[in-house]
């Protein structure tokens, strides 16, 4: 089992030479969602959850928010001993979010969401 914070190595974005179709020009609507499928699949496979998902459009997560209700409950219920716990991981923990976008020359677009 890998450690949650432990150092994942990202794959190669682009997809492979000749995935759809080497020559053929610009690739069309479904030759833009292949390419998007294919980083996706590379990109759930180092961790990452799909949020949304549209024709030329993904949006990735990685990570949890912070279940506060769970945390507030076991603060109250520990005489506040559990608020180091919960303050840490407030502190800690972070949610990432990307879109991935193809344009229309085929290439992979990433932006950091919010």
């Amino acid at each position: 089992m890998k450690r949650r914070g432990a150092h994942r190595h990202e794959a190669s974005l682009e997809p492979p030479p000749g995935y759809y179709g080497a020559g053929a020009g610009t690739p069309d609507d479904t030759q833009r969602g292949l390419i998007l499928d294919w980083v996706v699949s590379r990109r759930v496979a180092a961790g990452w959850r799909v949020e949304s998902r549209s024709g030329s459009q993904a949006v990735l997560v990685r990570g949890q928010p912070v279940n506060h209700v769970l945390h507030a409950f076991l603060t109250v219920f520990s005489c506040c001993l559990w608020g180091v716990v919960w303050g840490a991981l407030a502190v800690t923990n972070k949610v990432e979010r990307v879109v991935l976008t193809v344009d229309a020359q085929g290439q992979v677009v990433t932006v950091g969401a919010p």
